[in-house]
């Protein structure tokens, strides 16, 4: 059976808004940059009106920045944002654990377990970035799944995914990376233990770790505030 015109075009926009919201995130497209329209139809091989559809959901996402009610372009990115949007990771992904811990079960723990054992797999080739980033993003969130809160890990993804436009674009730092990477087993062995107070340490910790890396950022804009 043939999908209707409507269904074809929602199925293009859908595709497209998840392609070009990896593209942003790993910074194919410089920050302030402005999108052509045509540009994005060729390489992405789509038309207009499922173009259009994924451009607006991005800029309501806040991956991108519409302009003029026309055309679209790529937020620029400053020191004071990062700094705030990992504050706000660190709140939500933190109630968001302890939640986790006080409503997981042995599913979720099985869940939590076979994602840090894909991570660590991952870990063994470097090489291989978009493997190891797509298992951490699963780790992170089988971490706080059992919460119970469809609204606070939304807005979680959304700060996550803002968050590693920056993470992704700082020169490697190998020596904090290895503490992060053992930071993630010391965080399952204490979701099994469920020991919350201590799980909620590491977790800031592990956030301030990574927003250290992420403001090394060599190609971030100075802002009026940061000279």
């Amino acid at each position: 059976m043939t999908a209707s015109p409507s269904a074809s075009r929602d199925m293009a926009s859908s595709r497209v808004f998840d392609t070009l919201k990896q593209d942003l995130i790993r910074g194919r497209f410089a920050a302030g940059e402005k999108l052509a329209i045509s540009a994005l139809k060729d390489h992405y091989q789509v038309g207009l009106s499922p173009l259009r559809e994924a451009l607006n959901r991005l800029a309501a996402y806040g991956l991108l920045e519409q302009v003029n009610q026309r055309g679209f372009r790529v937020p620029a990115m400053h020191l004071e944002e990062l700094d705030d949007i990992a504050g706000l990771r660190t709140q939500l992904e933190c109630m968001a654990l302890t939640q986790a811990f006080q409503a997981g079960d042995s599913e979720w723990e099985s869940q939590v377990l076979a994602a840090h054992h894909r991570l660590r797999r991952a870990d063994e080739h470097p090489e291989r970035v978009e493997e190891w980033e797509q298992a951490h993003l699963r780790f992170h969130r089988a971490l706080l799944a059992s919460c119970g809160s469809h609204w606070l890990l939304r807005f979680i993804e959304q700060l996550h995914d803002q968050f590693d436009r920056y993470r992704r674009l700082a020169p490697p730092n190998p020596a904090v990376r290895k503490v992060l990477d053992r930071q993630h087993g010391e965080l399952v062995e204490l979701a099994l233990s469920r020991d919350i107070r201590a799980a909620r340490a590491l977790l800031d910790d592990h956030i301030r770790m990574s927003h250290s890396v992420a403001r090394g950022c060599c190609e971030l804009p100075a802002s009026d505030d940061n000279t």
